[in-house]
């Protein structure tokens, strides 16, 4: 039985959920967007859309139903680049999939690492495949310094005691404020398209 959806998705579709976990509510905060996890969607089974993600512990596919299922409420949102992709791009986006399956998570976010985290994951997709960044790599003094929300306690914790605030790394936010992405859908649109005046793209 085909699963349905509110609009038609297409190959290409960037995927924005919240996980509801304590490490997963710190990168909200920290980057002042209610979306912390993100996935791509590379197909469609007959039954449902296939999206694939880097999540702990290995990148890996999975249906679009249960991607959502894992975030607070069902919350999700669909974006895609201006113009929508070619059939060819649609191509080259699928083909730099699954290479990148199985693939440890990092959990520190450093965007310079043999292994993966969900915004890098989708990033490196476009940037690999068409030559498109649809976010930003910032270290996380930009993150951080930036955000008067941000909980530096939690990561330098997190850091066991040390940020390393030149690390390079890409949020969730900087793929779902990225301008060259529009909305496709949004579960709950209420001031979840907002970017704080302090937001730097």
């Amino acid at each position: 039985m085909n699963v349905e959806y509110p609009v038609a998705y297409e190959v290409g579709d960037v995927v924005f959920t919240c996980i509801g976990n304590l490490l997963f509510r710190q990168v909200s905060a920290a980057s002042a967007c209610w979306s912390n996890h993100v996935g791509i969607i590379i197909g469609h089974d007959g039954e449902d859309y296939i999206v694939a993600e880097s999540k702990v512990p290995l990148s890996q596919t999975t249906t679009l139903s249960k991607f959502i299922a894992r975030s607070v409420d069902g919350r999700y949102g669909i974006r895609r680049l201006n113009g929508g992709l070619s059939e060819a791009q649609k191509r080259a986006i699928v083909e730099q999939v699954p290479e990148r399956l199985n693939v440890l998570y990092h959990t520190g976010f450093k965007y310079e690492s043999s292994r993966q985290f969900c915004s890098k994951f989708v990033f490196d997709i476009y940037r690999d495949a068409l030559s498109v960044p649809i976010g930003k790599v910032e270290t996380f003094n930009t993150l951080l310094s930036n955000n008067p929300d941000a909980r530096l306690q939690f990561w330098h914790l997190w850091f066991m005691g040390s940020i390393p605030w030149e690390r390079k790394t890409v949020t969730p936010a900087s793929l779902w404020f990225f301008p060259s992405l529009f909305s496709v859908f949004n579960s709950h649109p209420e001031a979840a398209e907002n970017r704080p005046d302090w937001y730097q793209r």
